[in-house]
């Protein structure tokens, strides 16, 4: 065991390392304090809040120090220049390590259980970093917690055929979404955002923000596909990430289909513990509030974000309050206006989530809200590309596999000449080249 574990930790390390090794000793500097508060917590039981605190402190601290450090001071020097006094803190902008709101909240997710008593701690910390580091989910996630990846690790797996085969099916088609669809459709955003084109009406908006809305979803889960993929050429198991949530018909049903690991992480380690729906209406709609606002905050160091957490609060209370995907869902054709609802509501947070500032995001909602002569000035490209991402959402989730009258034979020779049309799909229509978009967070 000591020497897979040692392989995956040294190539993980390599493989984090090649950006900037320097912050290889952040990576170990947390974990090593997860790791030795777990075995406290389970040698001095009476110090278990203790050493909680202790990881929290670390972990926490350091993401605010690098994350959210400048903001907070660009802010409290806003505030204090409000009521006539100086600006004394000073803002210093910090690089932001790359993976470190997933990797913080990897091995947080370890301390926390192993304190609630889930978890038994490991006493090897090649075991531990491991699962913590282990290169394809490190950078970019799926969050992989400690409890269902570290058993993984304690077998001696080898990949089984199956597992061969679906994480080419993974890979494949995480490499599509992000080079063919992503990739094709960010150029077009870019533009619009950064002031190249001018939409001319309330509808350019709305199909720039929902093309937003697909090259992120194609960006973040092709990743996450890929990361699976590679999981399972290795042997293992990565929880799944996204489950086709643009065909959702509320936004509940939105948020246990999109980034599953973060807001299932969110639910189990914040909305609960704040006593989730347990204290009546109001304490309920107020614990998911502050869930969706840190929710919003994790993804970045600025009010747009907070904003874009808060749209969604503001839209799950309304919903959880109405009870209105229910009624609707009860006539003909309503789960259809539903789905549309919830698209609607979805793309008109990401206008702020994408914009560079508040000021933009307050003119792309009101160009978005302000009714005009509809005239559609964006790209056929761009609207091809769309169609394309739409089509494959809706095609993908109504695949039901190998139809009956099919023999495997032919199923075979069906799913080889599938997979030599995307993998050259994606050697000659990919866009131009791009960081994925969940690197920055």
């Amino acid at each position: 065991m000591n020497v897979r574990w040692t392989f995956i930790v040294v190539l993980s390390f390599f493989f984090y390392g090649w950006w900037d090794w320097r912050y290889i000793i952040l990576l170990v500097f947390t974990g090593m304090v997860d790791f030795v508060a777990a075995l406290a917590m389970s040698r001095f039981p009476g110090h278990k809040k203790e050493m909680l605190l202790l990881s929290l402190f670390a972990n926490l601290g350091t993401l605010g120090f690098f994350k959210y450090s400048a903001f907070v001071a660009s802010n409290l020097n806003a505030l204090s220049g409000a009521f006539g006094g100086p600006s004394y803190l000073p803002v210093v902008a910090i690089i932001l390590p790359v993976g470190i709101s997933f990797y913080t909240f990897q091995s947080l997710s370890y301390t926390i259980d192993v304190y609630r008593g889930d978890l038994k701690p490991t006493r090897n910390p090649l075991h531990f970093f491991a699962a913590i580091s282990m290169f394809p989910h490190l950078v970019a996630g799926p969050i992989m917690r400690a409890s269902k990846l570290l058993p993984q690790l304690a077998e001696d797996r080898k990949p089984s055929r199956a597992q061969l085969w679906g994480g080419l099916h993974l890979i494949v088609h995480g490499y599509f979404k992000k080079m063919v669809i992503a990739d094709n459709l960010a150029p077009i955003v870019n533009e619009a955002f950064n002031g190249q084109f001018v939409p001319h009406s309330f509808v350019d908006w709305w199909l720039i923000i929902t093309m937003f809305g697909f090259q992120i979803y194609c960006d973040f889960s092709g990743y996450s596909d890929i990361a699976r993929g590679l999981a399972k050429w290795m042997g293992y198991e990565f929880t799944l990430n996204f489950d086709h949530p643009y065909l959702s018909t509320s936004l509940r049903e939105f948020w246990t289909r999109w980034h599953i690991s973060l807001s299932s992480w969110f639910r189990d380690y914040v909305y609960f513990p704040l006593g989730g729906a347990r204290r009546g209406e109001l304490r309920s709609h107020a614990n998911m509030w502050i869930t969706m606002l840190l929710s919003g905050l994790w993804h970045g160091a600025a009010w747009t974000f907070i904003i874009w957490g808060a749209i969604h609060a503001l839209f799950l209370s309304i919903e959880r309050i109405t009870k209105w995907p229910e009624h609707l869902k009860r006539f003909r054709f309503g789960r259809v206006a539903a789905l549309a609802i919830v698209m609607a509501q979805v793309a008109f947070a990401w206008a702020f989530f994408r914009a560079a500032d508040l000021h933009q995001a307050l003119h792309i909602a009101r160009g978005m809200l302000e009714i005009n002569a509809p005239k559609i000035s964006v790209s056929g490209a761009g609207l091809l590309f769309l169609a394309l991402a739409a089509g494959r959402e809706v095609y993908c989730w109504n695949w039901n596999g190998r139809p009956a009258w099919m023999t495997l034979r032919t199923a075979v020779v069906a799913e080889m000449a599938w997979y030599a049309c995307v993998i050259s799909c994606v050697v000659f229509l990919r866009g131009p080249g791009a960081t994925f978009i969940y690197f920055q967070f």
